[in-house]
């Protein structure tokens, strides 16, 4: 198992919050998303590492942006 964080701008509401996780859940390999509005923050965990950049090209798509 992996898990990583990520930071994510824009997140206001729970529509925010429902947007993304549907997102990052249709990435192949990951098993479970778990977004924290209140911090911005997005953990991702997945069976094995998962490219930074396919979760952030997700969130992006979701209309949300991925800070470092």
């Amino acid at each position: 198992m992996s898990e990583s964080t990520f930071t994510v701008k824009g997140m206001t509401c729970s529509g925010c919050m429902n947007k993304v996780t549907t997102a990052v859940t249709g990435v192949a390999g990951v098993t479970d998303v778990d977004v924290d509005i209140s911090n911005g923050e997005l953990t991702v965990v997945s069976e094995s590492p998962v490219d930074p950049e396919v979760i952030r090209k997700a969130v992006s798509e979701a209309g949300y942006e991925v800070v470092s």
